[in-house]
């Protein structure tokens, strides 16, 4: 049975027609907008020193491939090419836990280098501070992808 992009659902009390967005279209909106503006913060803190084993181009490559995949996922629920199949399900919940560990382990690697920073004579600095912000969006972005996959889960047993 196919699932409509808006659903029309109608009350019986009211002449008013209701229309809502499925559950994974909004939550994969919700990712794109918080992991863009991590982003954003992430390439404005970047500061990779050459001399120095630095794992923010990782960091970078994990936000702008999470970033991509995310929206090219966004596009595929919000035109409807899925059409409410099982395997698209299983598939939403494996791309979101692999984000989401990808994401982890970007935001440990970060947090770790922000620590060393924070150790020299950069603390003050706001580069130290942007990794700070950073640090923080990168566990919020990690926390939202687990959420995800708990909810894609969730509608995948649903099948």
């Amino acid at each position: 049975m196919e699932r409509p992009l808006c659903s029309n659902t109608h009350s019986q009390t009211s002449t008013h027609t209701k229309y809502t967005l499925p559950l994974p279209l909004v939550i994969t909106i919700n990712l794109i907008l918080r992991e863009y503006y991590c982003l954003k913060i992430l390439v404005a803190s970047t500061l990779i020193d050459p001399t120095f084993i630095n794992p923010q181009a990782y960091v970078i490559s994990v936000a702008i491939f999470c970033f991509i995949m995310t929206f090219l996922w966004l596009l595929v629920f919000a035109c409807g090419c899925h059409q409410n199949r099982s395997y698209w399900a299983s598939a939403d919940v494996a791309y979101h836990g692999f984000a989401a560990l990808l994401y982890l382990s970007a935001s440990v690697l970060l947090a770790f280098v922000t620590i060393i920073f924070s150790q020299g004579s950069l603390k003050d600095t706001l580069t130290y501070k942007l990794d700070v912000a950073a640090v923080v969006f990168s566990f919020f972005t990690t926390l939202l992808y687990v959420i995800h996959t708990v909810f894609s889960a969730i509608r995948w047993k649903s099948f």
